[in-house]
């Protein structure tokens, strides 16, 4: 989004103006929620005289920011920025890199966690993360209903709150496994599971 500029001048920037929203090689809008106070990012520089733009600030998502809803916030963050001369050509650097800071967006250290795979009935969808992920989603999003949400409600939870979405299995065809865990501690009730007469016996 160009902003504050129109008519000629727009029309002159637009055409070369990579666009922020999907993610991409010289970063973008990669909604990685680890991405916090205290990172560090590496990005290949592709044009001479590259400029660099940070925006939009998120207070708490969860991975994939599956509804592409996450708590905005207004915010001033401090760079320190610096130049690798050569690096991303001697490490092969493609996409952007980051090491996580030592602040992160934690609301406990309990989570539920669900398992989603690339089949649903008898549909097969082979080796596909996609609809793993997708599986694993749905899952804990009809889970959330059990427990007065609405399927609108859940769905935003699993966007805002910070999930962990994890590919957790690629080698067995012709399922590959994603999951997530959904932290425990940000609900005002408990949503272990519990059979008819009451919770399960731990042994």
């Amino acid at each position: 989004m160009l902003r504050n500029v129109s008519g000629a001048a727009h029309r002159a920037m637009a055409k070369e103006a990579a666009r922020t929203v999907p993610p991409r090689e010289n970063g973008g809008n990669v909604n990685t929620k680890n991405l916090s106070s205290g990172s560090v990012v590496y990005f290949p520089v592709f044009v001479p005289g590259a400029l660099l733009s940070v925006g939009d600030v998120h207070f708490a998502e969860g991975d994939g920011e599956a509804t592409w809803n996450a708590i905005e916030m207004d915010g001033v963050t401090w760079l320190k920025v610096g130049l690798l001369k050569g690096a991303a050509k001697k490490h092969n650097i493609r996409m952007p890199m980051f090491r996580p800071g030592p602040i992160e967006p934690q609301f406990g250290n309990r989570y539920l966690t669900f398992t989603g795979f690339c089949f649903h009935g008898k549909h097969q969808d082979y080796n596909n993360c996609t609809m793993a992920a997708r599986e694993a989603l749905l899952q804990a999003v009809d889970y959330l209903t059990k427990f007065g949400y609405s399927g609108e409600q859940a769905y935003t939870i699993l966007s805002v709150a910070p999930i962990e979405l994890r590919i957790s299995g690629i080698t067995d065809v012709p399922n590959y496994c994603v999951t997530l865990s959904l932290p425990l501690d940000i609900f005002d009730k408990d949503i272990i599971p519990k059979g008819t007469a009451g919770p399960a016996r731990q042994r």
